[in-house]
Protein backbone atom coordinates (compact mmCIF):
# COMPACT_ATOMS: atom_id res chain seq x y z
CA UNK A 1 0.00 0.00 0.00
CA UNK A 2 1.15 3.49 -0.82
CA UNK A 3 2.33 6.03 1.91
CA UNK A 4 2.23 9.39 0.10
CA UNK A 5 -0.69 11.11 -0.74
CA UNK A 6 -0.68 11.38 -4.12
CA UNK A 7 -0.12 7.93 -4.43
CA UNK A 8 -3.34 6.76 -2.47
CA UNK A 9 -5.38 9.34 -4.57
CA UNK A 10 -3.97 7.75 -7.76
CA UNK A 11 -4.88 4.16 -6.54
CA UNK A 12 -8.53 5.37 -5.88
CA UNK A 13 -8.65 7.50 -9.01
CA UNK A 14 -7.61 4.45 -10.93
CA UNK A 15 -10.08 1.82 -9.13
CA UNK A 16 -13.02 4.42 -10.26
CA UNK A 17 -12.26 4.97 -13.96
CA UNK A 18 -11.95 1.14 -14.09
CA UNK A 19 -15.26 0.16 -12.34
CA UNK A 20 -16.19 3.03 -15.30
CA UNK A 21 -14.70 1.12 -18.23
CA UNK A 22 -15.70 -2.25 -16.96
CA UNK A 23 -19.40 -1.10 -16.42
CA UNK A 24 -19.32 0.13 -20.17
CA UNK A 25 -17.40 -2.55 -21.75
CA UNK A 26 -20.18 -4.96 -19.67
CA UNK A 27 -23.11 -3.00 -21.67
CA UNK A 28 -21.42 -3.07 -24.82
CA UNK A 29 -21.15 -6.73 -24.65
CA UNK A 30 -25.23 -7.14 -23.31
CA UNK A 31 -26.10 -5.10 -26.31
CA UNK A 32 -24.10 -7.38 -28.44
CA UNK A 33 -25.37 -10.88 -26.71
CA UNK A 34 -29.21 -9.52 -27.45
CA UNK A 35 -28.39 -8.82 -31.26
CA UNK A 36 -26.59 -12.40 -31.14
CA UNK A 37 -29.41 -14.27 -29.28
CA UNK A 38 -32.14 -12.34 -31.77
CA UNK A 39 -30.22 -13.69 -34.67
CA UNK A 40 -30.18 -17.32 -33.37
CA UNK A 41 -34.02 -17.11 -32.71
CA UNK A 42 -34.35 -15.92 -36.02
CA UNK A 43 -36.44 -13.04 -35.48
CA UNK A 44 -35.64 -9.93 -37.76
CA UNK A 45 -37.04 -7.52 -36.19
CA UNK A 46 -35.80 -7.88 -32.68
CA UNK A 47 -32.14 -8.01 -34.87
CA UNK A 48 -32.70 -4.58 -36.09
CA UNK A 49 -33.85 -2.98 -33.04
CA UNK A 50 -31.01 -4.59 -30.94
CA UNK A 51 -28.60 -3.56 -33.55
CA UNK A 52 -29.66 -0.10 -33.40
CA UNK A 53 -29.53 0.08 -29.58
CA UNK A 54 -25.88 -2.21 -29.57
CA UNK A 55 -24.16 0.40 -32.15
CA UNK A 56 -25.46 3.41 -29.59
CA UNK A 57 -23.48 1.72 -27.09
CA UNK A 58 -20.62 0.73 -28.75
CA UNK A 59 -20.42 4.28 -30.15
CA UNK A 60 -20.95 5.79 -26.80
CA UNK A 61 -18.44 3.39 -25.47
CA UNK A 62 -15.70 5.04 -28.56
CA UNK A 63 -16.25 8.50 -27.83
CA UNK A 64 -15.77 7.83 -23.86
CA UNK A 65 -12.51 6.22 -24.82
CA UNK A 66 -13.05 3.25 -23.60
CA UNK A 67 -12.90 1.03 -27.15
CA UNK A 68 -10.76 2.37 -29.40
CA UNK A 69 -12.56 3.74 -32.80
CA UNK A 70 -11.55 0.98 -34.97
CA UNK A 71 -12.24 -1.25 -32.55
CA UNK A 72 -15.93 -0.03 -32.54
CA UNK A 73 -15.70 -0.03 -35.89
CA UNK A 74 -15.42 -3.81 -36.59
CA UNK A 75 -17.85 -4.47 -33.63
CA UNK A 76 -20.16 -2.85 -35.28
CA UNK A 77 -19.66 -4.05 -38.83
CA UNK A 78 -19.94 -7.31 -38.14
CA UNK A 79 -22.85 -7.21 -36.29
CA UNK A 80 -24.42 -5.41 -38.93
CA UNK A 81 -22.90 -8.62 -41.27
CA UNK A 82 -24.86 -11.00 -39.51
CA UNK A 83 -27.94 -9.26 -39.47
CA UNK A 84 -27.65 -8.65 -42.95
CA UNK A 85 -27.04 -12.18 -43.43
CA UNK A 86 -29.86 -13.09 -41.72
CA UNK A 87 -32.19 -12.03 -44.98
Amino acid sequence: MANIKSAKKRILVNQTKADRNKAIRSKVKTSIKKVDAAIAANDKEAAAAALVAATSEINKAATKGVYHKNTSSRKISRLNKAVNKMA
